[in-house]
Formats: structure tokens, sequence, C-alpha cells
């Protein structure tokens, strides 16, 4: 196990009696982020209007070039940034066939963002939804490959299902499936828990995640790699995206050909300033998403094995511990969720929960003594 803990002291220190079990949520923030913050400040009062060039030019490069080598994506270019991932799910939408309702093909366990947005248009006939069941996790895979060869336009699924933690792998035949499809890859619960390589796939799927949970840069940076040559003209577009535009028809509106035809507009750009900080800093520790995903395991086994006389059941884990597909959160079936999630909140141990699922979350800010100590507490309520 790793015990990084001085590098969060800012988090840790606002309210030292926490225990905070939502990494995979709101993961807390190392302190070079606070640093990040005040030179967005600082920049932006020396440069003024000038604080784009720097932004757009050498911050937006770092930003690519390092999520790039988390992903292993052979050209940053091909990366673009938006405050939430919604805006990305506006474009791609924006994207299909207007001549008739696009066809749809995702899962019941997809962010909320998606399945909103997808659920209005269905209210008003404007897409065709087909969704497949995540659980059983073992052959989730094997039905969305099937289903895929149906024909669809788009192809939305999750690497980590957020509702379970299970980890989805072997995606390279579900993008063999899906032909002419779309692929859009929500990486959100992988990025930066576990290792990810879309060297293989970078020409053919959309990858879409962001800095709030284990990037641990928090709001505002999220990202999408955009394969080469798919979707070149949204309809929904910022008038960033016309940055680059070299070809087109004379009179039609012009898209940058890499990346950028997926720009938004005007942004606040701290939260890019945190993302290249914490990257950063994750490297210049020596740090590899291999080791954040076994040290989170590592926690999680510390937590399950010591879960006599908490309450809480092993065999309410919905991903169970010796299921090695998993994500770096544990979540518990229970139908109590609402009333566990406020008991453990009175005794300052966060977590988070989705209708009967209790969620908690393992990271780099944790070490062996914070789940010992949530252990405790744990066994404290039961007296």
């Amino acid at each position: 196990m790793l015990d990084l803990r001085g590098h969060f002291s800012r988090f840790l220190g606002a309210d030292p009696a926490r225990l905070h079990f939502a990494a995979h949520s709101h993961h807390p923030w190392p302190d070079v982020t606070r640093e990040a913050q005040l030179r967005a400040w600082d920049e932006a009062a020396r440069l003024q209007d000038g604080k784009w060039e720097e932004v757009l030019g050498p911050l937006l490069a770092d930003c690519r070039a390092k999520v790039a080598r988390q992903l292993g994506l052979p050209d940053p270019a091909t990366l673009v940034f938006a405050p939430n991932t919604h805006e990305f799910v506006v474009r791609i939408l924006s994207s299909l066939p207007a001549h008739r309702p696009p066809r749809a093909l995702t899962t019941d366990a997809e962010f909320h963002s998606l399945t909103r947005q997808l659920a209005r248009l269905e209210e008003e006939g404007l897409v065709q939804v087909t969704r497949v069941a995540t659980e059983p996790h073992g052959n989730c895979l094997d039905r969305l490959v099937q289903a895929a060869r149906q024909g669809f336009d788009l192809v939305w699924v999750s690497e980590v299902f957020f509702s379970s933690g299970f980890v989805l792998e072997g995606l390279e035949a579900l993008a063999e499936a899906a032909g002419e499809a779309v692929l859009v890859l929500d990486g959100y619960h992988a990025f930066m828990a576990r290792p990810v390589n879309l060297s293989r796939l970078a020409g053919r799927a959309f990858y879409t995640a962001g800095g709030y949970k284990y990037a641990m840069a928090g709001e505002g940076c999220c990202f999408l790699h955009c394969p080469p040559g798919w979707l070149p003209r949204p309809r929904a577009t910022g008038w960033y995206a016309a940055f680059g535009a070299l070809a087109g028809p004379q009179g039609e509106v012009g898209y940058a050909g890499d990346g950028w035809r997926f720009m938004g507009a005007t942004f606040d750009p701290s939260g890019l300033y945190r993302l290249d900080a914490a990257l950063g800093w994750f490297e210049a520790q020596g740090l590899t998403t291999a080791m954040v995903r076994d040290h989170a395991h590592a926690l999680q086994a510390r937590f399950a094995t010591g879960l006599d006389g908490t309450g809480l059941d092993p065999a309410r884990l919905v991903v169970p511990l010796d299921e090695p597909r998993r994500g770096n959160f544990l979540t518990f079936e229970l139908p109590d969720a609402e009333a566990w999630q406020a008991r453990l909140a009175a005794a300052h141990i966060v977590t988070d929960r989705r209708a009967t699922r209790l969620r908690f979350g393992f990271g780099l800010c944790q070490s062996a003594a914070e789940v010992d100590g949530v252990l405790e507490r744990l066994r404290n309520l039961q007296r």
C-alpha cells in the first residue's frame, strides 16, 4: 500500500475528523492543485485578454500530452476539453442522422447526463434506444456484442459501471460488432483508476472522462478523444471549433480537422490548470495507474476482511472481492442503504448511494489507517 496523505494536506486537514470514502465520486485534490488555481487567477490578472494564448496554447498542449500518455493515444491532438461531459453528449447526438430517429444502443447503468438526455429525446420520438441490462455482469459484453450486430447509429457504454464497479473488458470485440456505428466509451470510472490503453481503439472509438474523480483535479476539465474522420461536423458547435479550420466548401461552416472540431465556446479555464498540475504531480511521483488500482484493491481487501461486527456483510457486495474485473469502489446492495448512508454521515464517514446501493470508494488519498478508522467507527455504530 501507498501513503501519500501528506500530498493531500489541504483537503484532509480541512476536516480532520472526516473519513472520506467517496473517492470514486469526488476525489480529494492534491495540494499542487491549489497552487494551480492561484496561478490561473494570477495569469488572468497579468495577461488579461492575452491569457487565452496561454490557455489554448501551452496549457492545453500540456494537458493533451499528459492525458494522451495515460490513455496510450498516439496523437494528443485528438483530445478536446469541455467543462462537463454533457457538452460532449449533446455534440455527439447532434452529429447523428437528422432525417430519421437515430438508433442508439447503451446499457441500464450509464451516467445520468446520458440517460436523462436520451430519455427526454425518446419522449419526443427523436431517438430509438435499446438498453442492455448490465447484470449478470459475466456475460454483459457478450450480450452487448450480440445486440450491436443488429445495426445502430450510436453505441455508448461505460468501461466501469458506476452502479456496481464492474469492469467491462474486451471492448475491441464490441468495436468490431458495432460496424459503422459511432462508438463512445465512458471512461470516467476508469481514467486514472486503472490502466487504460486505447492504442488499438484510437482510430475507432470516442472516449470521454474528466478530472472530477480519480484524476483529482475537480470540476470543469472533462475531455473527449475524437477518432480521426468520425463525425467531422457536429451540428451543436461552439465558435472555438472553427480554430484551425482550413478546408471545406466556400460559405460552409468550417471545422478544425482534429479534436478541436468538438470544441465549444468560452469557458472557465481554471480546471485545466488544476488538471495539468494533478497529472504532473502524478508523473513526478513515479506513479502509474496500475499502482493506483493495486493500492485501491489492497485497501478494499483490508476493508472487506475487517467487516465482522460492523453490520455490513461482504456477501452483499454487487461485485465480489474475488472478481478481478472490479473498479476502485465497492458497492453493497442494501434495502436500507439510505439509512446506512445517514448513519455513516453522522459518524463523519463520507460515502455515496445510488438507490439501494451504498458505495465505498478507495484512492490515493487513503492509507491503511483510514480503512482501520472507518472499520472502528462502523463497529461503534453497532454498539
